[in-house]
């Protein structure tokens, strides 16, 4: 499944953190006919990434989560 960004505001903490100019450019210009901020993308793509790393620890504590992983006919969660 692909990325899908969302609009959502929740309560929060502030962080800093630097991005590469060029990161920068290319998430604005994927931004720019979405209704979606750029604290918002940060947010869903770390919250996609977490999931994924999640995932993907079971998995490799379980053999049959791999075996289900490897199988067409399972619908890949992501």
């Amino acid at each position: 499944m692909a990325f899908t960004l969302k609009s959502d505001k929740k309560e929060s903490t502030n962080k800093t953190i630097r991005f590469p100019c060029s990161m920068v450019e290319r998430i604005e210009a994927q931004l720019r006919e979405k209704d979606v901020s750029f604290s918002s993308f940060v947010l869903q793509a770390c919250e996609y990434v977490l999931d994924d790393m999640e995932y993907h620890a079971v998995a490799d504590e379980d053999p049959s989560a791999k075996a289900a992983e490897a199988d067409p006919k399972v619908p890949d969660r992501r």
